[in-house]
Order: C-alpha cells, then structure tokens, then sequence
C-alpha cells in the first residue's frame, strides 16, 4: 500500500510540474470524451424524437388509406385541365374490414370533403373530413377548447366542425372561434371545439400521416355524405381536379401490440384482393415503422459513437507520443531510481500511474464538456432534440481511461528495460 501510495504522489508531482504539457496531452482525451457524449446524445434524441412522432399515431394502429393511381396523377399535371377519377377505400371495403376484423378496438372511417375552407376574404385548401367521435381516441388528438363530435352529432347530421389549432389562427386570428361559422365551399358549419396543438407538422408523424393534423376540419361523416357526397372538387394555382373518393383512411385498431403484425398482414391481403385491378390502397402500420426506426436510430447512434471515438484513439496516441519523450527526458532520473534500489516494476508504475490520472482527469473534465455542450445545443438549436444516456458516459469515461493505460504501457517498458548504468551516463 505504501509503495502503491509513494508511486501516486510522484507521478502527480511529475505531472504537476510540467503543467501545460500534462493539459495539452490530455486534451485529446478531453474532446474525445465530449464528443463521444455530444454526438450520442443529439443521435439518441433525434431517436426519441421520430420514435414519439411515430408513437403519436398509435402503436395498436393500421391505417388503410386511399391512394390515387399514378396514370390519375401524371393525368392532373397539365395546366387547366379538369379530370374526374374514381379511386380509393370504398364504404363496402369497410364493411368487409368489420367483418372480416370483429375483435378489433376501433374500425373509424375518415372522408375528405370540400375543396376550400374559408370565412370572409380567409382561405385555405381544405383538410376537411367526415369523421366519428372514436378518431378522438383512436388518433391520439385532444381537444382544447369546446367538445368533440358526438354521437348525437351523427344521428342529426348537424352542420358543426371541430377545428385545429392552425385553422383557428388562419380563419379567426381576433375572434374566439367557438360558436362561430365557416364554410367548407358553400357549405356553412359551426365551430363547436378546437384542438389541442399536435406534434406532426413535420418530421417522422407529417410523412406517415401526408398532412399537417393542425390543419384538420372534423365534421360529422354521417353531414359529410349527406351533404357533400363522394366528388371533391379542388381548385389551385390555375387548375382544378375532380376526384371521387368514399373513404380517405380507415384507421382499424388492434386489441394489443402483439397483434399488430399479424393484422396487418391480414389486412393487407384483403385489400390486395378487394383492389387487385387497381392498386389505389396503401397501408400505414405505425408499429412497423416504430421498429424499423429504433433499428435505424441505433445503427446511427453506434455510427456516430464510433466516429467520435476515433477522438478518443487520437488522444491515446498523443498520450502515448508525449509519455515517450518523456522517457528520453528523463532518462538520468529513471537510472538513479534504478540505481538506488527500485526494480523495473516501480518504473512502469511510475508511468502507469501518470498516464492513468491523465486519463481519468481528462476524461472527467470531457464528461463535464460533453454534457455542457449536450445542454447547450439543445436550449440554442430548437430544432435540434438531445438525450444524455448514461451509458454513453460510462463507456466513453472507461474506454478513455483504458486507452490512458494502453497507450501508457509501451512507454513505461521503455523506460523499465532501460539499462541503470547507460542511463546514468545519459545527459
């Protein structure tokens, strides 16, 4: 012990005396400690981002939506020109969806309507549809001001809109929007509730949804059918298209997670054989996704840990560069400790010890560096989600302390095979 404790003290005497080069050889150490922290935290929260965003849209989802042939779309890229295409989920679909799927949580039919939302000079192309009061939980959304649609709504067919958030400043930017009316074309509707804001206006949640949510006008789907009918006519920039579609999306709901998979591709197959002549149906599994993106994440999370730990091998070497001058430095003093008794054990101890504690402070104060800049970026860049883990700090301290002791271990032989009376006669 006393020997262990001798051999610390002068190891941290040598290192305090030549202070700047003991900071400058760990400095390598240092930033690659930080990086290492920075690199997996910004990776691991865009992870956690997307896997959220995806979350949104519920685990237990399948979401079967229409989809416009490509002949149909290459059909509306002219200017001017006016097409009537007939595609998409139809309400027998969803009926044999019912049938075929009795167990299923939730089975909620969504339906475009209108071409325009707008109230006086206001106006936006529409996101309008004919829903169920079940989308409110099966979608994930809350509402924020008001009531939802209700059953009551349905059987009356009543004429009222729940609207999102982004509507609401669009369309009433002054007013309270609750009580107020709108019209979806020529159709006038009143604003019973208001959404809560939803986290998908981009990234991960927009392109598996294909629209922003907050811009979203829920109407009850029994006034959507009865009142606007199936053809939903858009006009934009000089054009204007017609389309007839029954059903937008159907969301079906599974009774657990463990099911998701196996529904799917159940459903997947009944949609094939249902639209077989023409493919104008896609399915949306959420969960899927969720997997392939943890998988992804991953990859790039171990990616860019490996890059930050090539840092980590550029400070073991530049440890191990200054550790052998050192030993040509002090050539004279390793041959007096030889001399007055200590055995090549004590001298590989000796440099054992002071590459270890460079090591170790360095990759402490790397620690400290890493999670400031972690923070740091997060508060500064909005767009920018990070995620400290702590096994990223455990790792990247360990291995920065493993490579202090193996980049430390070639100079401490040096020095311990060094021959006491040749060094001795060193200048």
């Amino acid at each position: 012990m006393l020997f262990l404790l001798e051999t610390v003290r002068l190891g941290l005497s040598n290192l305090r005396l030549h202070l700047l080069r003991s900071f400058l050889t760990a400095l390598g150490i240092i930033l690659g400690v930080g990086a290492v922290i920075t690199m997996v935290s910004i990776g691991e929260g865009s992870k956690q981002q997307a896997l959220e965003q995806i979350e949104r849209l519920g685990a237990t989802n399948i979401i079967v939506r229409s989809l416009k042939p490509a002949e149909s779309q290459e059909a509306t890229g002219g200017q001017s020109r006016s097409w009537s295409t007939r595609y998409g989920v139809t309400f027998e679909d969803y009926e044999a969806i019912q049938f075929n799927f009795p167990d299923a949580d939730a089975i909620v039919p969504v339906k475009a309507v209108g071409g325009q939302v707008l109230r006086n000079e206001r106006r936006n192309v529409s996101q309008a549809f004919g829903v169920t009061p079940k989308l409110l939980d099966v979608a994930r959304l809350r509402v924020d001001r008001g009531r939802y649609l209700t059953q009551a709504d349905l059987d009356e067919q009543s004429m009222v809109a729940v609207i999102g958030v982004e509507v609401a400043r669009a369309l009433f930017p002054f007013d309270d929007p609750l009580g107020e009316t709108f019209r979806i074309d020529d159709k006038v509707v009143r604003v019973v509730g208001v959404l809560a804001p939803v986290g998908l206006a981009g990234g991960a949640g927009a392109a598996l949804i294909g629209r922003d949510l907050n811009l979203d006008v829920h109407i009850p789907i029994t006034s959507a059918r009865s009142v606007f009918g199936d053809l939903v006519i858009r006009r934009q920039s000089g054009q204007f298209s017609a389309e007839e579609v029954e059903i937008s999306e159907i969301f079906v709901t599974s009774p657990s997670r463990d099911r998701v998979i196996s529904d799917a591709s159940r459903l997947r197959r009944l949609m094939e054989h249902r639209h077989a002549r023409q493919q104008d149906v896609e399915l949306i599994v959420p969960y899927e996704l969720l997997e392939e993106a943890r998988r992804t994440a991953m990859t790039w999370t171990l990616v860019l840990g490996f890059i930050a730990g090539i840092s980590l091998l550029v400070g073991g070497i530049g440890i191990m560069n200054i550790m052998l001058a050192s030993v040509t430095e002090r050539t004279r003093e390793i041959g007096i400790r030889r001399a007055l008794g200590a055995t090549r054990k004590h001298v590989i101890w000796q440099f054992l010890v002071e590459t270890g504690v460079l090591s170790t402070i360095g990759g402490l104060i790397g620690i400290l560096l890493g999670v400031s800049a972690s923070i740091g970026i997060g508060l500064a860049v909005a767009s920018v989600s990070t995620s400290i883990t702590m096994w990223s700090i455990i790792l990247s301290f360990c291995v920065a302390a493993a490579t202090g002791l193996i980049f430390g271990l070639y100079p401490a032989t040096v020095a311990a095979s060094q021959d006491p009376i040749v060094a001795l006669r060193h200048d």
